[in-house]
């Protein structure tokens, strides 16, 4: 194999394995850390739904909308975990074509590229959707504290990020 090749896919496998084992050593998908509150827009946790004194009505669609994405969800993933593998080995298979060519095509990349945005952008929307559904439940009153409930966890938020020094700063 040529040595080219040999870095490429060096170049390919070893970002893949770093990350794979970073998120094995930070407890994988299962570990909660502060940095998903202080996401923008990670819309309602189940303290903020406490603070915000929802009647008993509004707790039932709550939970009717939660159990109505879990469903969801399922259905979306029932699919076999081979085929779905499948679709990824095919996804990675063009993906090392592109990388591994002889001459990088920069067509075929931004096709890739545009493929894999629209996705994450149609996931995004899908996501906004939902967020919206649940606030919505809320009255004029609850949403405005919801504002200010989010303002203060911003706030705190900023005040736990790590600085970093620039050029600029001291």
């Amino acid at each position: 194999m040529k040595m080219t090749k040999k870095l490429i896919i060096a170049s390919v496998v070893l970002p893949l394995t770093l990350s794979a084992a970073g998120a094995f050593a930070f407890g994988g998908k299962h570990h909660e850390d502060r940095h998903d509150e202080c996401r923008p827009g990670s819309g309602l946790d189940r303290g903020m739904i406490r603070e915000l004194n929802l009647t008993d009505s509004q707790k039932e669609q709550f939970k009717t909308l939660r159990q109505a994405n879990r469903d969801e969800m399922r259905e979306r993933f029932q699919g076999e975990p081979e085929q779905r593998g499948e679709i990824r080995e095919a996804r990675a298979e063009k993906l090392n074509d592109l990388l591994l060519a002889d001459k990088f095509d920069a067509a075929k990349a931004t096709k890739m590229a545009q493929e894999m945005s629209n996705k994450q952008v149609e996931r995004q929307v899908e996501m906004l959707s939902k967020q919206h559904k649940m606030l919505s439940i809320l009255t004029p009153e609850q949403k405005q504290q919801f504002v200010e409930l989010q303002k203060e966890r911003l706030e705190d938020c900023g005040d736990d990020m790590p600085r970093h020094k620039g050029k600029d700063r001291k």
